[in-house]
């Protein structure tokens, strides 16, 4: 484990075939406000240009896995930021989210805050982005969907980070053992911007479905499915702007029809792989 520097931030990427958003992504780190900020990109053995981009980028790169809680653990490990940052691969933030997360989370900052949420929202190509962006709207400010990213590096060790046997609802499980703990949840006011491409329903079934299996795992603990559960009340809360746009409103619906199936087939398919055979 590196020696921690304070006051700087470590962000900490998995990868895995990324080459199409990894130069954005951290180049957009790159170009953080905050003078001290560190770049480790972990990579699950991509077979595309992946690591030769982030090389120009990052200050380390790395291979490991299995999956992305493993790898981010490991980034953590790596990092010898005060403050750990954990930034998917097809993300690009503002240049204010690193300095506001050092006066949240850094000397001076609110000891209470013991995780801090980076607003999300989404840009890509084609109808089905198009309605991506406006669930992301729709979903700004729920506690109930929105995952921290931001946390102190005691604070993550002591937690033990990510739980590597969830490949789903990890990003959730952090900070509810954090909050849990007698934590509350901190808030930048710059963003990140996800990267959605052009979405495809085919591979988002696809996606859903192996992302459920471990779903199906978070929400088996302590009750988890009370507070973050899959059919999220957010997106009906803003009637207003659901009817000024009919046709992206329709496709939305469509578009979570079509994810939340993924994620139930993917959820009992787990749970019949645990139950016993008669």
């Amino acid at each position: 484990m590196t020696t921690r520097v304070a006051g700087r931030v470590g962000f900490v990427v998995p990868t895995r075939n990324s080459a199409r958003t990894i130069a954005a992504c951290l180049a957009s780190l790159r170009a953080q406000e905050h003078p001290d900020c560190e770049i480790v990109v972990v990579d699950n053995h991509s077979d595309d240009r992946t690591r030769e981009i982030a090389a120009t980028y990052a200050d380390e790169v790395v291979v490991s896995g299995p999956e992305r809680s493993a790898q981010r653990n490991h980034g953590a490990r790596i990092s010898s930021g005060s403050i750990l940052v954990f930034v998917d691969a097809d993300m690009r933030f503002e240049p204010g989210v690193a300095g506001d997360v050092v006066r949240l989370l850094g000397p001076g900052g609110d000891e209470r805050v013991g995780a801090v949420v980076v607003p999300e929202h989404a840009f890509g190509e084609g109808f089905w982005a198009r309605c991506r962006v406006l669930e992301k709207e729709l979903y700004l400010g729920d506690p109930a969907v929105e995952a921290a990213r931001a946390f102190r590096a005691g604070d993550f060790e002591a937690a033990g980070g990510y739980d590597e046997s969830l490949t789903g609802g990890e990003d959730w499980e952090l900070p509810d053992r954090v909050i849990a703990g007698g934590r509350i949840l901190g808030r930048t006011e710059s963003r990140v911007w996800h990267d959605e491409g052009r979405i495809r329903l085919r591979s988002q079934f696809s996606k859903k479905r192996y992302y459920g299996r471990g779903v199906a795992a978070y929400l088996s603990r302590s009750g988890n499915g009370a507070h973050r559960p899959l059919v999220r009340r957010s997106l009906l809360r803003r009637p207003l702007r659901l009817a000024r746009r009919p046709h992206v409103t329709a496709g939305l619906a469509v578009l979570k029809a079509v994810e939340l199936s993924g994620i139930a087939s993917g959820v009992l398919e787990a749970r019949r792989r645990r139950s016993p055979v008669a």
